[in-house]
């Protein structure tokens, strides 16, 4: 590391992001074993000093997805644990949940735990994700662990010399690195967890006895479900794919927000006539899931559907999802469950943080979930768990089928928009932020001059407008992106050509904005 190095680039919210392989043109690596090390020794310290100890007295854990860099930087960061004198589990193929879990398991205790992923991203990128028992790392505490990395010359080499322990030589004592399968023990809590929410009178260690269940772990992390959970409960999982592990993705992109990877796990569910389907990212803290019929339950569906459980767990609850939801979805939750439908802004923490907030001031919310498939409930420590979001479906399958009902009976009532597009606007001026402001407020003078459209009062984040015309009979959404030089528009309507008609009147306006790219998409939809 001689030569000036952007540590903070690294940072992408609550995580670190970077390029870990060569191969995609004009992407340069930054995040090398060497960069990993550094980092991972600053989570140490940087702990050490949150719990006012030596890192000798820590234990980390860590764990990586399939990626390709997965295994070099993963070497790198148990090594460079263990030069600091901590105990480091080696917990090698794992997923982000398991790892916050390893810090509140009996027996382990981990202080800490490192996630190697970059979730569904491209095959080139890697990053860290950080865990303490008290959950996931904020972006504050992300600023923190950078700068003690950048000062690694000076004060991180001398806490190191200080505080590890030395031989007679002077030369520190490396801690233990031990191999350790935690997703087996975590695969076997989730186990549990299905066995007494479903307690089958008559089959209570299998209480998926009958049922078929096809999983598709799009060769991340997740292909463990299959046969360390679904099995040992009984299911029968033939039709299951790609389950191993493979960082290139050779068949689709591990997201279950990816068309195409949807389309592949309908169809399996179709041609092998399952009762249920499941789809992980590469890292398996999102997930969706397909029913008997093949039609998807992900974004507005998976989220009535798991809204319609815990309501029924605990009535008048509120839940919290991001800021695209549909009308359609407030309406199933407050009018037909009779609970509170909070929608908040986009981005994950951003949702479980408002939950927790919430909760905080005695307003009741058992439930944060993202369109994008990240769900959060209170019962699980507000972690984000693919595969605890599904085991709860699951166990409403298995009670569904013994009482000769379906599974989507639930969500019989949602009113689904009839058309929904995304656009991403690009922002061309330098400060993309400040000039996304301008964009937005003069989109509100726009739009109060507007008749028959609305500015929907209690908005978190961006603008959204109801549009309430019997042509339109819709809403839309103008937002800034979190991180990128972006403003996505989101536009459902309830009849067939509404968007269109939105989208013409929104083009008078974006006319007018010179320091917008607007996408050909767009520009073509009137």
């Amino acid at each position: 590391m001689n030569q000036p190095f952007n540590w903070q680039k690294l940072q992408n919210g609550s995580d670190i992001r970077g390029v870990a392989l060569e191969g995609v043109p004009g992407e340069l690596v930054n995040l090398t074993p060497e960069v990993v090390r550094v980092i991972s020794q600053s989570f140490v310290i940087w702990l050490a000093q949150r719990q006012n100890q030596s890192p000798t007295a820590l234990t980390i854990s860590v764990g990586r997805d399939s990626r390709l860099a997965g295994p070099a930087l993963t070497q790198a960061t148990l090594q460079g644990i263990a030069a600091l004198g901590s105990r480091v589990y080696d917990f090698a193929m794992a997923s982000t949940p398991a790892m916050f879990m390893s810090t509140i398991t009996p027996g382990l205790n981990c202080d800490g735990a490192i996630m190697l992923t970059a979730s569904h991203l491209p095959f080139n990128r890697n990053g860290l994700k950080f865990f303490t028992p008290q959950g996931g790392l904020q972006k504050q505490d992300i600023s923190e662990i950078l700068a003690i990395a950048a000062d690694e010359q000076n004060n991180l080499r001398n806490t190191l010399q200080a505080s590890a322990p030395q031989d007679k030589h002077g030369d520190i004592i490396a801690g233990d690195i031990i191999a350790y399968d935690f997703i087996a023990e975590y695969a076997g809590q989730l186990v549990q967890t299905i066995r007494q929410g479903v307690n089958h009178p008559q089959h209570y260690d299998q209480p998926l006895q009958g049922l078929k269940i096809i999983v598709d772990a799009g060769n991340g992390a997740g292909g463990f479900y299959a046969a360390q959970v679904l099995q040992p409960l009984g299911a029968d999982t033939t039709g299951s794919q790609f389950l191993e592990p493979d960082g290139t993705f050779p068949n689709h992109v591990p997201n279950p927000e990816d068309e195409a990877a949807m389309q592949s796990i309908c169809q399996a569910v179709i041609d092998h006539q399952a009762d249920f389907g499941i789809i992980f990212d590469t890292d398996v803290d999102r997930s969706a899931a397909v029913d008997h019929t093949g039609k998807e339950l992900n974004r507005n569906r998976l989220i009535a559907l798991i809204s319609a459980i815990i309501l029924r767990e605990h009535p008048g609850t509120t839940i919290v999802t991001d800021s695209i939801t549909s009308e359609g979805l407030t309406q199933f939750i407050e009018q037909d469950l009779h609970g509170i439908h909070h929608r908040f802004k986009r981005g994950y923490k951003n949702v479980i943080d408002e939950a927790l907030r919430l909760n905080e001031s005695g307003q009741e919310s058992w439930l944060a979930i993202e369109t994008s498939g990240h769900a959060a409930l209170k019962e699980n420590y507000f972690l984000d768990d693919g595969a605890y979001l599904v085991s709860k479906l699951l166990i409403e399958l298995a009670k569904s089928k013994l009482a000769h009902q379906s599974l989507p009976d639930l969500i019989a009532t949602l009113k689904e928009p009839t058309e929904s597009v995304e656009y991403r606007l690009k922002i061309k001026t330098e400060d993309f932020k400040q000039y996304g402001d301008r964009v937005l407020e003069a989109l509100q003078g726009f739009v109060r001059n507007q008749p028959n459209w609305a500015i929907v009062p209690h908005t978190y984040e961006g603008l959204r407008v109801s549009c309430p015309d019997p042509s339109e009979g819709g809403w839309f959404l103008l937002r800034l992106s979190l991180h990128d030089p972006v403003m996505p528009l989101n536009i459902e309507s309830n009849h067939q050509g509404g968007t269109a008609i939105i989208s013409a009147r929104l083009l008078e306006f974006f006319s007018t904005m010179d320091g917008l790219e607007l996408p050909q998409a767009l520009q073509h939809s009137c």
